[in-house]
């Protein structure tokens, strides 16, 4: 097994991504410690604990973002550390408390939990997102490749209020800060738009997308998206943590973006009753036409699940869940 018995924290296990990650890291014989932010919520914990080797392999704990030090006894001893747990919402009454503070005061405390154990904790793999590459003037358009040396402006972001966009941006900076100040060895994986198949019970941002495309509507009034299977994401993770020579930052999305008279197709291929209205021409940045540049994340082996069968799958999974 990849694993070995090496043993490794999930920070936010409950989360979509995370989840998966728990998942693949028991199946290749990993002893996983899973952070959530309340033990006594089945909602987070039960699909974890149903999980193929959870019985041997899985311990649970207690851990907000906010209280420093919740995570100390969670990492002591681990192996490595992959921090997930971020707020993913877009609007917000109070964006400092609701979503800055827990993404960037999170991310660090995570950290100073791996400094007091670094004694153990080789390497660290940071969940951010793509939200904090695209987001800058001038935006990206028809004809620019896009890859790990674009970074999100923080002032364009508090000019057009994208309080998520800015959260990410800015725990993705104060991660590489305190890990260099550190001499902590952390990777960051900037994934797109994740979709593919929901093991938790809870209805996720990104999924919600395909939930309203399936519906018949148009949540992002665009005539692209650009998609990447969650099973991918979680991969990349893990291949950032055990391949040696990986380092710096990895984007993991689709290549090219989808046009939703695609995805239109592709629903009314393995689900005839479903339908997509609502197209117009109004484009949002993320999926202009542009391309993004995969190959980094690719050196590490990771081959992308067709955008069809990920497609397929995540409408499979809100059926059986009830949402659809």
């Amino acid at each position: 097994m990849e694993g070995g018995g090496k043993v490794v924290c999930v920070t936010g296990a409950s989360g979509y991504i995370a989840s998966w990650l728990v998942k693949l890291l028991l199946s290749r014989g990993y002893a996983v410690r899973g952070t959530v932010r309340d033990l006594r919520d089945p909602r987070k914990t039960e699909h974890l604990l149903a999980l193929e080797g959870a019985k041997e392999g899985l311990k649970l704990f207690q851990a907000d973002l906010l209280d420093e030090g919740s995570f100390d006894e969670a990492v002591h001893g681990c192996d490595g550390v992959f921090h997930t747990a971020s707020p993913v919402f877009i609007t917000a009454n109070d964006p400092q408390a609701e979503l800055i503070d827990p993404a960037v005061k999170g991310t660090i405390n995570v950290l100073k939990s791996c400094a007091k154990a670094s004694s153990s904790v080789k390497k660290v793999v940071v969940t951010s997102s793509t939200a904090a590459v695209l987001v800058r003037e001038p935006k990206p358009g028809p004809g620019d490749t896009v890859d790990e040396t674009f970074f999100s402006d923080p002032a364009v972001c508090v000019e057009q209020n994208q309080w998520y966009i800015l959260s990410k941006t800015l725990a993705e900076e104060a991660a590489s800060r305190f890990a260099e100040e550190n001499g902590i060895e952390t990777i960051v994986i900037n994934p797109g738009l994740v979709i593919g198949p929901l093991l938790q019970p809870t209805l996720n941002f990104s999924v919600e997308v395909v939930l309203e495309l399936a519906k018949g509507n148009n949540p992002w009034n665009s005539r692209f998206y650009r998609f990447v299977d969650v099973r991918d994401v979680a991969d990349a993770h893990i291949k950032a943590f055990e391949i040696p020579s990986a380092n710096g930052r990895y984007i993991v999305d689709s290549s090219d973006p989808v046009a939703v008279d695609h995805v239109e197709k592709v629903f009314q291929e393995f689900y005839p009753d479903l339908r997509i209205v609502g197209k117009n021409e109004e484009e949002e940045v993320y999926s202009a036409s542009f391309k993004m540049c995969v190959d980094r994340v690719k050196s590490l082996g990771i081959e992308f699940t067709p955008v069809d069968v990920s497609l397929r799958d995540t409408v499979q999974s809100l059926l059986e869940k009830g949402f659809l």
